[in-house]
């Protein structure tokens, strides 16, 4: 039976999103016998309410609230109020993600030691290692679930992974296959085997992809450590003369605003959400908002040197079939700075539908040139690229000067611009991505410019010094003892691979570190 708490009970712990970090948080902490309110902005949209229609589901699903740009990146030309695709909703972007899930490389988080000084990247290495976090990376595949770990057969390979496999043994690449997946390919979790449907982005009608909405969340519920409160969106943390945070202001479905009071509070909004929220939060005692001492609440924003390559064949492919991503070549992976960039990219076999495709493929580009293209779109093959961007602390989630939500607060400007390292690496991976498909035989390739789905990290960046950034190894803020940021956020530097695995590990490894903290009463 799911609990229910009591606004004035300070004995709980608020977490706020229900994500990969917020909603395994919950999760852990609960299972631990700590009592947690759990604040989703969204609403709360079970299996039974997805279904498979691109646009239906992205208007019932995305965070669409008022956002602003800046920069001379290539999304805010394109979709300037939309420069990130993530989810409002019970579940968080775990609804909408296509379950790739992959460790970190040991040098990438050792970054600043290994790349040296790169003019204009902020670069630190994480207070953590790769040996350190093991021990979490092996949990959480066990929780996920994750393909090609653990014994876990990996998932089949579509046509789409078939051409792209056959084009990368052709340049020779050795490391590729159907990825490391959160989606189930055979029964395991009370879930069954992946049913290949192709609608992973809409929300996973058969539910044999990881998200926190029917694994995490309501594992925790039947604890009865934990209530969800969907359709309840933070707007302030609050704290005492002492500089403790006491409680989060929220509004309700009807915008009636309440305080939950709170022992400890856990942030987990993304990584323009979070910034946002602490920086609203700002006060007398912090005038520059929670946590901020440092100045870094809010920059390094990253999001994944990204790009995508589509091909035209001669015979059908019929991409779409499958899982959205059905696989990946890792040989670019590693740093090589001989390439002309450090850091390295993924390239993820990449699936859309016809809308998304139609407004992806070069945004605002009609006539013969785009029309042809969709003409071709059943022979047509995709992949994703994905790579370590620099950050860099003009890149940054700042409150708007006069722009307000519905709520009246500030609406968040999110300003990025392309490092050098960033445009090089795209270049490369352009040039290797095509190469691939044209290994074997396309007729014709497509560079798509950089979607707004994308993986956003580093405004809360975890750092050794509390001079150099946000929060401590744990996520806890090198400001304030009882507050915790527990999504992308926290992130160092962005690495090379999808994020959600890490965020899942530190996660796991979070809840034990609050847990123990609150049974000492250190927190």
């Amino acid at each position: 039976m799911a609990a229910t708490f009591e606004l004035n009970d300070d004995s709980v712990v608020v977490v706020i999103g229900s994500g990969a970090g917020g909603g395994t948080l919950s999760n852990e902490l609960a299972q631990k016998g700590v009592k947690v309110v759990l604040l989703e902005a969204g609403g709360r949209h079970e299996i039974e309410d997805f279904s498979n229609d691109e646009w239906g589901m992205f208007g019932q699903i995305s965070w669409l609230d008022k956002r602003t740009t800046s920069g001379s990146w290539r999304v805010a030309k394109d979709f300037s109020g939309l420069p990130a695709w993530i989810v409002k909703a019970v579940g968080g972007s775990t609804v909408h993600w296509a379950g790739a899930s992959l460790r970190f490389q040991e040098h990438e988080f050792k970054v600043k030691s290994i790349y040296g000084d790169i003019p204009g990247a902020n670069l630190l290495d994480w207070p953590i290692s790769l040996a350190e976090m093991e021990p979490y990376y092996d949990r959480a595949e066990d929780k996920l679930g994750v393909t090609g770990t653990h014994g876990i057969p990996r998932l089949p390979g579509s046509n789409n992974f078939r051409v792209f496999a056959a084009g990368a043994k052709k340049l020779g690449y050795k490391d590729f296959h159907t990825g490391n997946m959160a989606i189930n390919s055979q029964p395991r979790d009370g879930r069954g085997a992946c049913q290949q449907i192709g609608f992973c982005f809409q929300g996973c009608k058969s539910g044999a992809k990881w998200s926190t909405l029917y694994t995490e969340i309501p594992k925790g519920e039947a604890t009865g450590n934990l209530e969800v409160r969907p359709s309840s969106q933070a707007l302030q943390i609050q704290h005492n003369a002492a500089g403790k945070v006491t409680g989060v202001l929220y509004a309700d479905k009807d915008g009636k605003q309440h305080v939950q009071k709170a022992r400890v509070v856990a942030v987990a909004g993304n990584s323009i959400e979070s910034p946002r929220l602490l920086l609203n939060s700002a006060s007398a005692k912090f005038p520059d908002g929670l946590a901020n001492s440092s100045g870094q609440v809010g920059k390094n924003y990253m999001r994944h040197m990204t790009g995508s390559v589509y091909a035209i064949f001669d015979k059908p492919v019929r991409m779409y079939r499958g899982t959205t991503m059905a696989g990946i070549i890792k040989d670019e992976a590693g740093n090589k700075p001989e390439r002309g960039f450090v850091g390295g990219y993924e390239m993820e076999t990449l699936s859309l539908g016809v809308p998304f495709m139609a407004a992806f493929l070069e945004p605002g580009a009609w006539g013969r040139d785009f029309a042809s293209a969709m003409e071709g779109y059943a022979n047509m093959a995709g992949m994703w690229l994905v790579g370590e961007d620099m950050p860099q602390e003009k890149n940054a989630i700042t409150l708007h000067r006069a722009e307000k939500d519905q709520y009246g607060l500030p609406v968040p400007n999110v300003h990025f611009d392309d490092h050098a390292n960033d445009i090089a690496m795209r270049e490369h991976a352009y040039k290797q991505g095509s190469a691939v498909y044209e290994a074997v035989g396309a007729v014709r390739t497509f560079r798509t410019p950089p979607y707004p789905s994308t993986h956003n990290l580093g405004t809360n960046r975890m750092s050794e010094k509390a001079s150099d950034g946000v929060v401590n190894k744990h996520g806890q803020t090198h400001d304030i003892a009882n507050l915790f940021i527990s999504d992308g956020s926290q992130f160092t530097t962005g690495a090379a691979e999808n994020p959600t695995l890490t965020i899942v590990a530190l996660a796991i490894r979070q809840a034990e570190y609050i847990a123990e903290r609150m049974a000492k009463n250190e927190i």
